[in-house]
């Protein structure tokens, strides 16, 4: 097979339905925001008119969401753990955005139907709201982060096994993909774990969970901007215009990161012998990024929890995770990239088809 990975037509279907989503949260967003909304000039108090320049606030936040590190990391590790399980999940990125995108549509909502209790409660980081939904959401993201990186964990420790075999020359290709195709114990039961994420849809609930941390300055800053307008009584579309763009911004950049992990992985799957060369270096990574996230989160719940004021735990916990996705998708891409160069100037594919060392 070669180095390109052809689509079906389920898989273009899948493709231009999110294409055509996403362009559908865009022209509603900006289409409602320029022709009913900016005409009008609602005043927001000292914020001035609700006007194009809010709008753009609320799509480059969510643009924003979508490199949050615990984003980068859930879409990568089940991206990597469906095409393990013979999949081509092309739109995993697409619907973790979607549940996170639910939450704050919700909210949003309720604010324009005239929950204005809640708008102090956004603002408050130690509103009960806050501390209720920061445990569920936090100990969400980081149980699911733990139990992917496991997973991909065991994963990578197969891999390892077989290169070092494949390097002693005890098998061929087909028995190398074989070998790769095989589970140990700890792997069928990590899998049964993750069981419910079987699809790329299924990734949608646990986007709603993830969501409900509200642990990232962008999702605050949103549905603050959301609560300011509702305190000024504007109708319920200008508030949630809002909601619209953050969703427009984030689901563009999520789906194209799953597209992309897809791909990149497609790649190297695309012959046991790449399974081996990149997996090794991109699993390795995705391993790590997983675990470190999910650990940090879940000791930022103990510490809050606890009532932990110093110590080591306290450190972690108090991490600034708010660029960690910047440098992730960084990381990732140059990995890929360096990865190919590395093959195709190498020729590593020829040098094991004719058995060279």
């Amino acid at each position: 097979m070669g180095d390109r990975i052809s689509l079906g037509g389920r898989e273009r279907a899948s493709v231009a339905g999110m294409v055509a989503f996403i362009l559908a949260l865009n022209a509603i967003g900006w289409g409602v925001l320029l022709l009913l909304v900016v005409p009008q000039h609602f005043a927001i108090g000292e914020s001035g008119i609700f006007g194009v320049g809010l709008g753009v606030t609320a799509f480059t936040l969510g643009m924003r969401h979508a490199f949050d590190a615990d984003h980068i990391a859930a879409i990568d590790n089940t991206t990597r753990k469906l095409i393990t399980d013979g999949q081509r999940p092309l739109s995993v990125g697409f619907w973790f955005s979607l549940g996170h995108s639910t939450i704050v549509f919700a909210l949003c909502l309720l604010l324009s139907l005239g929950v204005r209790a809640l708008a102090g409660e956004l603002e408050d980081d130690s509103s009960t709201l806050h501390e209720v939904t920061g445990v569920i959401g936090l100990s969400v993201s980081g149980a699911f982060l733990c139990l992917l990186g496991l997973v991909n964990l065991v994963v990578l420790i197969g891999i390892l096994k077989v290169a070092r075999e494949m390097r002693r020359g005890r098998f061929d290709e087909a028995e190398l993909e074989t070998r790769l195709a095989r589970r140990g114990l700890v792997n069928r039961v990590l899998g049964r774990a993750t069981a419910a994420v079987r699809k790329p849809w299924h990734i949608y609930p646990v986007g709603v969970l993830f969501g409900l941390g509200f642990d990232t300055a962008t999702e605050v800053s949103l549905l603050v901007l959301a609560g300011g307008a509702a305190a000024f009584a504007l109708p319920w579309y200008a508030i949630l215009v809002l909601p619209v763009l953050f969703a427009a911004g984030m689901t563009l950049f999520d789906a194209a990161d799953g597209f992309l992990m897809n791909h990149a992985y497609g790649w190297a799957f695309a012959r046991p012998v790449r399974k081996i060369f990149y997996n090794i270096t991109v699993t390795a990574l995705s391993v790590v990024v997983a675990l470190v996230i999910g650990v940090i989160e879940l000791i930022a719940v103990l510490v809050d929890q606890a009532g932990i004021t110093g110590g080591p735990l306290r450190s972690i916990a108090e991490l600034n995770l708010d660029h960690v996705g910047f440098v992730l998708a960084g990381v990732f891409l140059v990995t890929w990239v360096v990865a190919w160069l590395v093959w195709r100037l190498g020729r590593i594919e020829e040098r094991w088809s004719t058995g060279v060392d």
